[in-house]
């Protein structure tokens, strides 16, 4: 089969739901990915960021090859030695709460929203203030938090009861707490938004404002969770600790999970049997695939990776801001990292993609580049020198 048969299946049997490019992935190892041809690519964007630690790492998959030949799915009504090993996993690594596991960021986000709003009922609260040009997810209730127009336009009447405030602006959120207000929810570092790093002086006000006002400090670590900065959640670089926390992507490796994660501060009564249920969430499969990611950047340092390539990396793209005066800012942590330009960036990611470098552009400048915590020194230089050779193609024309 060849690129152009599979793209009349999806013609004739998927519904058309994403942007697609002409480009069959087929086998992935690593930070490389092979197409149905056999064409060799670069992965600096992972599976949208899902595969942190690397395509296929030996660790995930010999943790499903061992699950798979036990059982593969459970219902939640019985007990679920790999959730419970996974959910005491995620506690060490974080703070001292609880979990609950689903399949995705977006449901995630479903359960973080419905656990604010479960917390506040009694009081008659129930508004949540996030953020601009903030990405939540796609479900009715992920995109109302999303702070973004084209995100929710067509699909109105949207939910009540979300406020949006400016990110990096203490004084922009307080402006919006009412006698309604149960949470703030944000991310730590905004990425399909453009790779904005919260501030130190703006997380650690936001935690006071709601220790004085009795919100709930909601972090959505979907991205940047399970190493992506250095560290395994990007909240323990503030010193602050979030009431609810949520992830996906990278915790299950490649496989599909997310989790809520609820400090033990919060009163624990608040999610009874029957308020909140997944049917998949946390299976063994995907539970033995999250504990295997936690094991590999245990064992293979990955933390102390993520800063110092992180650093590297950032070297070299601010080398290329040097170069090309239309980059306008280097920004981010560890390994998730922004290129933003003073021109439309869309056909640098599509021209990188055709020379073999896959990266991801968001908000039509800005470049997002999130490669695997296993990443290499030298596919970091390979990747900035693909970047290097297009960004000076494409400005060299449009200077022409």
């Amino acid at each position: 089969m060849n690129t152009q048969q599979v793209q009349k299946l999806y013609s004739d049997f998927i519904l058309p739901t994403y942007t697609q490019v002409p480009v069959c992935l087929v086998k992935g190892k690593g930070s490389r990915v092979w197409d149905i041809h056999n064409k060799e690519y670069l992965d600096f964007f992972p599976g949208w960021a899902v595969s942190g630690i690397g395509h296929c790492h030996p660790q995930v998959v010999n943790a499903l090859k061992d699950q798979a030949r036990k059982i593969l799915h459970i219902s939640n009504n019985f007990l679920n030695l790999k959730q419970a090993q996974l959910a005491q996993t995620l506690i060490k690594a974080s703070f001292p709460g609880r979990v609950f596991f689903c399949n995705s960021g977006a449901e995630a986000t479903e359960s973080a929203v419905k656990f604010a709003r479960k917390f506040g009922h009694e009081g008659g609260r129930y508004e949540i203030i996030t953020m601009k040009c903030s990405f939540h997810g796609r479900t009715l209730a992920a995109i109302t938090a999303t702070g973004q127009d084209k995100v929710q336009k067509g699909f109105d009447p949207l939910p009540l009861g979300f406020r949006y405030a400016e990110f990096n602006d203490l004084g922009s959120v307080k402006s919006l707490v009412t006698e309604k207000t149960i949470a703030i929810f944000l991310e730590p570092i905004q990425g399909e938004g453009g790779v904005h790093v919260a501030t130190q002086e703006f997380m650690k006000g936001l935690r006071r404002l709601c220790d004085e006002n009795g919100l709930l400090l909601m972090l959505d670590e979907v991205q940047t969770g399970m190493g992506r900065t250095g560290k395994m959640f990007a909240f323990q670089y503030y010193g602050v600790e979030p009431d609810v926390m949520t992830l996906a992507k990278s915790l299950g490796g490649g496989t599909p999970i997310g989790a809520l994660v609820v400090n033990r501060k919060v009163k624990p009564e608040v999610f009874t049997p029957g308020t909140h249920a997944s049917t998949y969430g946390g299976n063994p499969l995907v539970c033995a695939a999250a504990l295997a990611v936690f094991r590999a950047i245990r064992k293979e340092k990955l933390l102390h990776q993520a800063v110092v390539l992180g650093d590297y990396l950032a070297k070299k793209l601010n080398e290329l801001k040097i170069e090309f005066p239309a980059i306008r800012e280097i920004r981010g942590m560890g390994l998730m990292r922004g290129v933003e330009f003073d021109c439309p960036a869309g056909e640098i990611a599509d021209r990188a993609r055709e020379n073999g470098l896959l990266i991801n552009c968001t908000q039509e400048k800005i470049l997002r580049i999130m490669p695997a915590l296993t990443v290499t020194k030298k596919q970091i230089d390979t990747g900035c020198m693909i970047l290097k050779k297009v960004i000076g193609e494409i400005l060299t024309v449009r200077k022409s």
